[in-house]
């Protein structure tokens, strides 16, 4: 099988560098709309020319168009995106459902690929993206190899996956760290990278406990290459041309190893391995979750001695091999043929004349044709057919060298692009317009309903003493357990008194774990629950799998940032969305949320992670339950290891607060507003819903609580 190598283009110099050291393709991002803003990037004139470049040199450009866009900024992504389109960009790599969306319908035959913050984790969503359209995915990185293998055996997706640089330490897509503390998010590009300080586990001494090492597998190359995985791909949009150059060049040479040789003719040599620890070596490599679900060994508890590179330059020319031949005989036009892959070209020149003194040489004619230069082209094969003595001046042939030159270039970039076309209304375009102005039109401040999450059985028993709850959501690792559950069974006739209704909030992270829970659950859950809230796009697709009819709530961290994405989820019938986390008041009105429920209260979950910090600063005693990390501020984080999925959520350090906001909160509309509880005993459950209802109920004036609160997103936003 073919294998690509992907390589990361920070800037043009990077670029360059990973096309010499033999990468088969690059990604890079422009001047908006991509997740590294710190990058150096492209602008427009640097990026249509980038796609040339490689184009010339049989590889392909793929454009990071993977953050979340705004509703304001939409009508900017078609006049960002054409001049790409028609130059003949090969690919965009997206996480924005309506981006996803919208590029399909608007620039037809340019490929899509799910990037990794699209969080996608099996088969199941997988086979949806298939179905719509896209071509590749980026599956989650904390996938094992045998996820990934099935994903490659069930679908006829490429699979692009990480196999060298930076590890996160949270789900890619699924971390809001950066952004509570700094309102620097990460589905905008600007994480400020706050995983990578110190915190403190319980009364553990503090150290990096949420940093990982960096990722290498070329020891792995034949595993990786054997589960079927279509591009390898080289985390470094930050990084220098020397990183760059170094590591594609490292991996292009042991996948021909291996792809020549097979199992028996592939080793890593020392020296080899020593040259990628020069050319980075931040903390310590490993080899990612491909062989492991998590553990300590993929922390980077200490932080080796950094290596410095000299600086990089470029080493010789690339230049692609074409073949020509040279016509001249006296009297007659001099014909320049050329040829390249399944290219012919004819160039016509002067007449030559007859010699009188000093003919010309075929030695010499060949020498000048040959000085190619800074083209990309060099002669591999040159024939030169000359008849009799004839005379022709070097200046001739030197244009002759030139327009042949030229119009094979523009010949083989001319099979690249794309006819210019006005732009066309996509499909449904309409009808998202109409249903934004419905959702931002007629907009009364009034009472909205209420609705609440629960964790634990407590706070279960609190709410059923509130009837002014028209929803409560309850955690799905409660029903895991048979005692909770009997004691949910038990509240279940309170809990829907008066026409309430109880739904059931699945896995923030749906894989293997998820999926067998559910095989084994799920027909109880239609039975004793009005509906499901759903964190993801696999829970949804499994939920639509199992029936059609059942009601789904989508939850926040199913992003709709804009109209587009509003529409696309639209169709996959939800009942209703959670309004974005991360917009504030005027993105929420702008984006339109009459048809939204809004989190006003709750420590939000700033990260979901595959590591387990009760195993890695312990042992894990497989049992789900709560404990804190506390950062260089002294402020502590709650940390909730889930057991029934090995996964870990981190919460913010303080909750969101907004009960004092609620005429503004009433001005956008919401459909309710809902109140989230964690780790709150019951008194504290109490104390909240008690303020919430006199602020949102009674429209009363109340007191703020005592402690550490944050208003999130609500006014500052991100950038």
């Amino acid at each position: 099988m073919a294998v690509e190598i992907l390589a990361p283009a920070g800037n043009y110099d990077t670029l360059k560098a990973a096309v010499l050291a033999g990468a088969d393709a690059v990604y890079a991002g422009g001047e908006r709309f991509g997740a590294r803003a710190y990058a150096g990037n492209f602008n427009r004139e640097e990026l249509l020319s980038a796609i040339d470049y490689v184009h010339l040199h049989g590889r392909k450009l793929y454009l990071t168009v993977n953050t979340l866009i705004k509703e304001r900024e939409f009508a900017d992504l078609y006049e960002y995106l054409f001049p790409l389109y028609q130059q003949g960009l090969d690919a965009v790599i997206v996480q924005d459902l309506g981006v996803m969306d919208y590029v399909m319908k608007q620039f037809p035959g340019l490929l899509i690929h799910a990037s990794t913050q699209m969080t996608v984790t099996n088969v199941i969503s997988a086979e949806y993206l298939e179905s719509l359209g896209v071509t590749r995915i980026v599956p989650a990185r904390e996938l094992s190899l045998a996820e990934v293998q099935e994903i490659c055996s069930h679908t006829g997706l490429e699979v692009e996956c990480f196999v060298h640089g930076a590890l996160c330490y949270s789900y890619s897509g699924q971390c809001l760290l950066s952004s509570m503390i700094g309102g620097r998010s990460g589905n905008r590009g600007q994480c400020a990278q706050p995983c990578r300080l110190s915190y403190a586990a319980g009364r553990k001494k503090a150290g990096d406990i949420l940093s990982l090492k960096d990722l290498c597998t070329i020891q792995a190359v034949p595993d990786l290459i054997r589960s079927g995985i279509h591009s390898f791909k080289i985390e470094g949009r930050m990084k220098q041309p020397e990183y760059v150059a170094a590591v594609t060049g490292m991996y292009r040479k042991y996948v021909d190893i291996y792809l020549a040789l097979g199992e028996e003719g592939f080793r890593v040599s020392e020296q080899d391995l020593r040259e990628l620890e020069r050319a980075y070596q931040r903390r310590g490599y490993c080899d990612g979750y491909y062989f492991r679900h998590n553990g300590k060994e993929m922390l980077s508890l200490g932080r080796p001695k950094q290596e410095v590179r000299g600086e990089w330059k470029a080493c010789g020319k690339l230049q692609e091999k074409i073949n020509g031949k040279l016509m001249i005989s006296s009297g007659k036009h001099v014909t320049l043929y050329l040829w390249y892959q399944d290219i012919e070209i004819e160039i016509i020149g002067p007449i030559a004349e007859p010699a009188s003194s000093r003919p010309v040489t075929s030695e010499r004619l060949e020498q000048q044709l040959k000085k190619t230069g800074s083209t990309p082209f060099i002669f591999e094969h040159l024939e030169i057919c000359m008849e009799g003595e004839v005379f022709l001046p070097i200046q001739a042939v030197n244009e002759l060298r030139r327009r042949g030159m030229e119009e094979l270039e523009e010949r083989l970039l001319q099979s690249f692009r794309r006819e210019s076309r006005d732009r066309l209304p996509a499909s449904g375009e309409e009808d998202t317009r109409r249903h934004a102005a419905r959702c931002r039109q007629d907009v009364q401040p009034g009472c909205m309903e209420l609705s609440a999450l629960a964790e634990s059985i407590e706070q279960l028993e609190v709410f059923a003493d509130y009837p002014e709850i028209a929803r409560i959501y309850v955690e799905d690792a409660l029903w895991a357990y048979s005692g909770n559950r009997k004691e949910i069974l038990k509240l279940l006739p309170e809990l829907k008194a008066s026409g309430r209704q109880v739904y059931f909030a699945m896995a923030r992270i749906f894989r293997k774990e998820a999926e067998a829970f559910y095989g084994r659950h799920f027909q109880e859950l239609i039975r004793y629950f009005d509906g499901v809230l759903v964190r993801n796009l696999e829970s949804f697709l499994y939920v639509r799998k199992h029936s059609a009819v059942f009601p789904v709530a989508a939850d926040s961290s199913i992003y709709q940032w804009n109209q587009q994405a509003k529409e696309f989820v639209r169709r996959l019938s939800p009942e209703f969305a959670a309004a974005p986390a991360e917009l504030n008041r005027w993105e929420l009105q702008e984006l339109g949320v009459r048809d939204m429920e809004l989190i006003v209260y709750g420590c939000l979950p700033v990260m979901i992670s595959a590591g387990c910090m009760k195993k890695n600063t312990g042992k894990c005693d497989r049992k789900t339950g709560f404990l804190s990390m506390t950062d260089r501020q002294n402020k502590k984080n709650i940390v909730k290891n889930e057991c029934l999925y090995c996964y870990n959520v981190i919460y913010n350090s303080a909750p969101l607060m907004l009960a004092d906001q609620c005429r503004q909160l009433k001005e956008l509309g919401c459909r309710a507003f809902r109140l989230q509880f964690g780790a709150e005993d019951k008194k504290k459950t109490r104390e909240i819903l008690d303020l919430y209802l006199a602020a949102y109920i009674r429209e009363a004036e109340v007191p703020l609580p005592k402690g550490e609160f944050t208003r999130g997103h609500f006014k500052r936003g991100v950038k």
